[in-house]
C-alpha cells in the first residue's frame, strides 16, 4: 500500500515515473517467479511427495478398517452361530427336563399305585387274620360252653352206672380214632 502511494504521491507531483523494471513491484514479482522456477520442481517433488505419502497412509488405514470390519463381522456371525447354538442347546434342556419330569411323574403314580394295592393287601390279610382269630375264638368258646353243658347234663340227668359205660365207649372210640 506504501508503495502505490508512494508512487500516487510521484504522480501528482508530477515527477517522472520510473521505467517498470526499476518499479519495485516488477523486481519483487520477478523474484516470486524465479523462486518457482528454480525451487518449483524441488516443491512439487516435495509436495507430491508428501500428498503420496498422506494417499498410502488414508489407504492403508482404510485397509485396515476393512479387515477389522470384517473381522466384526465374522465376530458376529460366530456370537450369533453360538447364541442360536445356545438357544437350541436350552430349548433341548427344557425339553429333556420336561421328558424327565413326566416320566417322574408316571414313576410316582405307579409306585403310589403299588403301595396303595400293597396297603389294600395288607389290611385284607389282617383283616382275614382277624376274622379268622375270631372265629378261633368263636369255635374254642363253643366247644367250652357245649362242653360245659354236657358236663352239666352228665352231671344231673345221668347216673353213675351209666355214666361208666359211657366213659368206658369213649375210651375205646379214642384208642381207634389215635391209630
Amino acid at each position: 500500500m506504501f508503495i502505490s502511494q508512494a508512487h500516487a504521491a510521484d504522480a501528482a507531483n508530477g515527477a517522472l515515473a520510473a521505467p517498470f523494471w526499476q518499479d519495485t513491484t516488477f523486481l519483487v514479482a520477478i523474484a516470486f517467479v524465479l523462486l518457482f522456477v528454480f525451487f518449483g520442481k524441488k516443491m512439487y517433488v516435495a509436495i507430491t511427495t508428501a500428498l503420496d505419502d498422506r494417499t498410502k497412509h488414508i489407504q492403508k488405514q482404510i485397509n485396515e478398517a476393512a479387515q477389522l470390519r470384517e473381522q466384526a463381522q465374522m465376530l458376529l456371525a460366530s456370537y450369533e452361530k453360538k447364541q442360536h447354538e445356545a438357544i437350541k442347546e436350552a430349548e433341548g434342556i427344557i425339553q429333556a427336563a420336561k421328558n424327565e419330569a413326566e416320566r417322574l411323574a408316571v414313576e410316582a403314580a405307579e409306585q403310589l399305585d403299588r403301595n396303595l394295592k400293597r396297603s389294600e393287601q395288607l389290611a385284607k390279610d389282617r383283616i382275614a387274620q382277624a376274622e379268622a382269630q375270631a372265629v378261633a375264638e368263636i369255635k374254642g368258646l363253643a366247644v367250652d360252653i357245649a362242653m360245659e353243658a354236657a358236663k352239666r347234663v352228665l352231671t344231673n340227668e345221668i347216673d353213675a352206672a351209666k355214666s361208666d359205660q359211657l366213659i368206658d365207649k369213649a375210651i375205646k372210640n379214642i384208642a381207634g380214632k389215635l391209630h
